[in-house]
């Protein structure tokens, strides 16, 4: 199964959410719109205006092909073309102009009885409500829906047009921010995780390792959560199924002394990457705050650039609150970049897109379960059709 499948299905609840929601914003919308068109329809018609022959000698403009949105950040996703009219000579059928076949008068049909609506105010703030819903944030919906609204103000759209809108634009956003964990040549790396206790910080840390370690990285952990040993038992776990040297220190020992060791100590035995786990207790901010500061300080003793990387894991399931910690963290602690966790268990997957207009911290990885396989590299486009419920 490819990651964009797992990611599809094991986000079902964000997508449904979102899928949902516009299914029966186009569907009751285009159902009071039906008595006033049914009304138009009984009105005594106007006199027909006389027909124009057309000059044959004039030449017509061909009808603009279809374009997708460009993948450069500011681009915004094209609009759809309105439906021409009836009486238009452009859309006169001709006779060199090939028939569609059966299968394309079959969805053709299908795609004409898909319920359509038209785009105006009232749906435009439910429409906002939706992804609000869905935990993009009020400033973030409100730039989304103007930017859906630009183009196709007034027209009639369908849920399948409506989708593909919504995954252009969460595509466009968070496009810029996609980027893998780098590697650098200096021996070792040194990559601090940092966040909250639950967030998936221990697993994030393992299954990153058992990945590197499978590229041929030489890679060592530092059980650096000294106060909480089933974070110490889990990292054990997870590198012996990897093959990876787990360095502990006796519960409620000094992190920055276990710190201080392993970086010795990877450095002594050319490893690529040191991977340091942190404690995550925001209770008390300012002894969090003291310890990562110590930490830099300790490992700055033997490599003045390290830390190279500080990874922020966020759970995905505290929704709005992911905001909070990484305003947090941001002030704690210098991060670089961010991985998104349990993506699978949660209906508040459009947090992302909120983080990434907010902040615009690279997004290096997203998880949607337990298996090592479950934490794959960032990609915008198959995020965005995975959250609004698309195919791929």
């Amino acid at each position: 199964m490819s990651f964009f499948s797992k990611l599809k299905d094991r986000m079902f609840r964000s997508s449904s959410k979102i899928g949902e929601g516009l299914d029966a914003l186009v569907a009751e919308g285009a159902e009071e719109q039906a008595p006033a068109a049914e009304a138009a329809h009984e009105a005594p018609a106007p006199a027909p205006a006389p027909k124009v022959r057309p000059d044959p000698e004039a030449r017509v403009a061909p009808e603009p092909a279809f374009a997708p949105p460009a993948p450069a950040p500011e681009t915004r996703p094209a609009p759809t073309p309105a439906p021409e009219s009836a009486a238009s000579p452009r859309s006169a059928p001709s006779e060199d102009a090939p028939k569609p076949g059966l299968f394309g008068r079959l969805f053709g049909r299908a795609a004409a009885d898909e319920p359509r609506r038209v785009l105006d105010d009232a749906m435009l703030e439910s429409l906002e409500e939706v992804l609000i819903q869905a935990d993009l944030g009020p400033e973030t919906a409100v730039r989304v829906t103007a930017n859906i609204a630009e183009g196709r103000f007034g027209k009639k759209v369908s849920t399948g047009e409506l989708k593909a809108a919504l995954a252009a634009e969460v595509a466009r956003i968070m496009a810029p921010v996609a980027r893998p964990l780098p590697l650098y040549p200096q021996k070792p790396q040194v990559v601090l995780v940092v966040g909250v206790n639950g967030s998936g910080k221990t697993t994030t840390i393992g299954k990153l390792a058992s990945q590197f370690k499978a590229a041929g990285k030489k890679v060592v952990i530092a059980a650096g959560d000294t106060f909480r040993a089933a974070a110490v038992d889990q990292l054990k776990v997870w590198g012996e199924r990897a093959g990876v040297p787990v360095l502990t220190a006796p519960e409620g020992s000094d992190p920055a002394s276990l710190a201080f060791d392993a970086l010795t100590k990877a450095r002594a035995e050319g490893a690529d990457l040191l991977m340091i786990d942190t404690a995550g207790r925001l209770q008390n901010r300012a002894d969090l705050m003291e310890e990562l500061a110590k930490i830099v300080r300790v490992i700055r003793k033997v490599d003045a650039s390290a830390p190279h990387n500080t990874l922020l894991v966020l759970d995905a399931t505290t929704g709005q609150n992911a905001i909070t910690q990484v305003e947090i963290f941001r002030k704690i602690a210098d991060v670089s970049g961010l991985v998104m966790t349990k993506l699978d268990g949660t209906a508040k997957g459009g947090v992302l897109v909120a983080l990434a207009d907010r902040f615009g911290l690279p997004i290096h990885a997203i998880g949607v379960g337990e298996q090592i396989d479950d934490l794959s590299p960032f990609d915008p486009e198959d995020f965005a059709r995975a959250l609004v419920g698309l195919d791929g």
